[in-house]
């Protein structure tokens, strides 16, 4: 069973059974009051006719019966029967002794002073009516025509109305349920035109504010990590085969013409050297590219902890200097930091470093002294990292190109590199929430600055 047709059932039952709840308890309502009110009447008249009777000396029997014979206010087919304190009837206008009474009911009207029953047909109204030498029980007696006459024209009228809204109610609930569930079919119908080449189509949200916009806007940060891990898994892809390619075939042409004769001992060693200088830099740019995906997914998140930054700086330089023993890498921290709390982010340590060693890497690879300087400070917020060169510079209009993957400035292009360091260390930066500026004029060397948000803001003595 669709859900539209669910929700039409469950409208309409629920309808339905508020509906008739409704009827019943207007109907039990009705008749409770009918009865409440008889009741009164009933009592009314027992004590106006036994004032009459009692209190007035001029009124007797025969006199009370031709009062009674014209009274307007007498209830439909009205018996009242009056009582002494023997149970001996004083006045009664029931001829044809059709109320039903004993000593045992009269004796529960003088204990109770008043008593509603039924007798027959007949609705009962027993008062105690005491008097100064006499205690009198007065037996008030009438049929409610006209008050069951409305009862059974109420009944009508809540049946009649109750099956025409049972029989309104089903297509009611049909357009409720198609009105309620059209947000989730433009959903749908969204959602099938989304492919694989169309990740970047979003669901609409409607109002933002209720259940089915949720949903919506969880779909669409589904959409968003699908979409990013298909990006990752194109670049990755499209790099790799961009950047393997080049080396790769350099390999094989090294190793083809090699084999094309026979040589020497010392050429062999040297095509070999070259060979795995080759296989290096093919492995160095491969884990570069693997490093640039797993910053670029959603996971990359799922592993942060508290790590501090000139920890990340001395371990880079080793790294770096590990790899080339050419470079040299210049440390110096701000002589305000005092605590080393104040040092302390959240982030991927791996990642971080490195980030910072690539971006060392670039500083000392173009520099003619193959040095870079760095300097670490903080500020009320901050954490800041800068990293300076002696290089050639950066012209202005390159400056925003060099974080794009493989991208080379024309001023490097003699200087062997992939292009991938820059770029890796920019999603880096980027996913740890920091910030990265560059500060470079032709001739002069460049600055890099990184800004990260500090996670600890301590001004206590540094513990040694």
């Amino acid at each position: 069973m669709k859900i539209r047709q669910k929700l039409t059932l469950q409208f309409f039952m629920m309808a339905s059974v508020i509906m008739l709840l409704f009827s019943l308890t207007v109907y039990i309502a009705s008749a409770d009051y009918r009865r409440d009110d008889f009741y009164q009447r009933l009592e009314s008249r027992a004590f106006s006719t036994a004032r009459l009777l009692i209190e007035v000396d001029e009124v007797d029997t025969d006199l009370l019966n031709k009062i009674e014979e014209d009274n307007p206010v007498s209830l439909p087919d009205e018996k009242i029967i009056i009582f002494n304190y023997k149970n001996e009837i004083v006045y009664s206008t029931d001829t044809r002794n059709v109320i039903l009474y004993d000593d045992d009911l009269l004796t529960r009207i003088r204990t109770s002073g008043k008593i509603r029953t039924k007798s027959g047909r007949y609705e009962l109204m027993g008062i105690l009516f005491p008097e100064e030498y006499n205690r009198f029980v007065v037996l008030s007696a009438a049929r409610d025509i006209y008050g069951f006459d409305k009862l059974k024209n109420l009944r009508t009228i809540l049946l009649l109305l109750t099956g025409i809204f049972l029989v309104l109610f089903y297509p009611a609930g049909w357009l409720f349920a198609a009105r309620s569930l059209s947000p989730i079919s433009k959903v749908v119908d969204r959602v099938e035109k989304i492919s694989i080449s169309s990740l970047d189509l979003r669901v609409d949200e409607g109002n933002g504010k209720d259940e089915l916009a949720h949903l919506a806007h969880t779909f669409n940060r589904m959409l968003e990590r699908l979409e990013t891990a298909f990006e990752v898994q194109k670049d990755f892809i499209s790099n790799a085969s961009h950047e393997l390619r080049t080396p790769l075939t350099a390999i094989r042409g090294q190793l083809e013409v090699l084999l094309m004769k026979d040589r020497t001992e010392i050429e062999y060693r040297e095509a070999t050297n070259e060979v795995l200088g080759d296989i290096s830099r093919l492995n160095r740019m491969l884990d570069r590219l693997l490093l640039m995906a797993h910053a670029s997914s959603e996971g990359a998140r799922e592993g942060f902890s508290e790590v501090r930054i000139d920890e990340i700086l001395w371990q880079a330089r080793e790294e770096l200097i590990r790899h080339d023993r050419d470079y040299t890498v210049t440390i110096a921290l701000d002589e305000n930091i005092t605590d080393i709390e104040n040092l302390t982010i959240r982030g991927d340590e791996q990642l971080l470093i490195s980030a910072v060693t690539n971006i060392m890497e670039n500083g000392c690879k173009y520099s003619p002294d193959r040095a870079v300087r760095v300097f670490l400070s903080h500020d009320a917020r901050n954490i800041s990292v800068s990293i300076t060169d002696n290089g050639p510079g950066i012209a202005e209009d390159e400056i925003e190109r060099i974080f794009e993957s493989f991208y080379r400035s024309k001023s490097t292009a003699s200087v062997r590199g992939h292009g991938i360091g820059l770029s890796l260390a920019k999603k880096i930066i980027d996913i740890h929430n920091g910030t990265i500026k560059v500060s470079s004029r032709p001739g002069e060397g460049t600055s890099i600055t990184l800004a990260f948000p500090a996670e600890k803001f301590n001004t206590g003595p540094v513990q040694n």
